[in-house]
């Protein structure tokens, strides 16, 4: 199904108003209301914010591996080369994910197969979506390891996913997500369990590929050190909304939204008296059981005032290519 409406020429995804809910038995989880951005050719797109703030349901919900039930897509659209992934019947999507969107989930172990040798995992989408030979296919999977930096990655073909450490693992959900060389590579917090050597190599090695293949990136994650370093634009999300997006260096230089604001100052720092000042942002985020119709930041923000408890405000250019969500940005008075 092709969806008319072009989209940017230098876009390959456009998202608008996407809504996801998950119907439980007594309530409802409001997880992803109104989000909308747009990710550029070549482009990497941090999208930060605490646990529960909607950022791995949004990432799901465009290709669909949302739990149904308790999960439903509500509303919205993604449109990818013309066709709207939301409305996609799943003979559509299933050709899409996988060949054209990769996706490295959080924890490999649990989404690779622990029965299943790693060479049939990562050759099995190109068989299965490029049509190429078995053999074929072989070779492809051993130059991605030794491009992951496996040592013999011919051997490790018949290795199982307990036989690799956690970094390794996570190099192996890599090689299966680039296997069919995707337009889209989307990461969902894909160094969390990893330690911080072993997260540095991982970045390092996605900045690499990125670089030679030419590829579109959405990197999700909690880490905004990280971001920091990889992003070319960031959105950040709470309580299910994209409450501020900017270009990398505008976002830290000069965050707009109290959140953002406050995110930036509990990064770790070393201050004055040389002991580590860890500030943060007291509260915790909400569970988001009604569609929000007062700012979902207000109950924790220092600047709020009536107008933030009566309506949610909606993303409104700041300045040039920075928009915010806040009624204090919004000619109430800047922070």
């Amino acid at each position: 199904m092709r969806d008319q409406s072009p989209i940017e020429s230098d876009s390959v995804l456009e998202v608008s108003d996407l809504r996801t809910r998950f119907i439980m038995d007594d309530y409802t989880i409001f997880a992803v209301n109104g989000v909308s951005f747009t990710l550029k050719k070549g482009e990497l797109l941090g999208i930060v914010g605490e646990s529960g703030s909607g950022k791995s349901v949004t990432a799901k919900s465009l290709l669909k591996l949302i739990p149904a039930p308790p999960g439903e897509i509500v509303s919205g659209r993604a449109l990818f080369d013309g066709i709207d992934l939301i409305a996609s019947p799943p003979n559509v999507i299933r050709t899409i994910r996988g060949q054209r969107i990769g996706f490295v989930f959080q924890d490999p172990m649990t989404s690779l197969n622990p029965v299943i040798s790693i060479g049939r995992q990562i050759t099995e989408p190109m068989t299965t979506h490029l049509g190429i030979s078995a053999g074929e296919a072989r070779k492809r999977a051993i130059d991605l390891l030794d491009t992951l930096g496996f040592p013999d990655p011919k051997s490790k073909l018949k290795d199982y996913p307990h036989q690799f450490s956690g970094g390794m693992r996570q190099r192996v959900m890599i090689a299966i997500a680039l296997s069919c060389n995707p337009d889209i590579l989307i990461a969902d917090e894909p160094t969390t369990a990893l330690d911080v050597t072993i997260q540095a190599q991982i970045i390092d090695l996605v900045g690499k590929l990125r670089q030679e293949l030419d590829m579109s990136i959405i990197w999700i994650t909690h880490d905004l050190g990280v971001v920091a370093g990889i992003a070319d634009r960031v959105l950040v999300m709470y309580g299910g909304c994209v409450i501020e997006s900017a270009g990398v260096n505008a976002l830290y230089e000069e965050p707009k939204h109290p959140y953002t604001q406050g995110l930036l100052e509990s990064l770790p720092s070393l201050g004055k008296s040389g002991v580590d000042v860890l500030p943060s942002i007291k509260g915790q985020t909400p569970v988001m059981r009604s569609e929000p119709t007062s700012c979902p930041f207000s109950p924790r923000c220092i600047h709020a005032f009536q107008q933030c408890e009566e309506e949610n405000p909606q993303l409104k250019p700041a300045e040039s290519a920075h928009q915010v969500a806040c009624w204090l940005n919004d000619g109430k008075g800047v922070i």
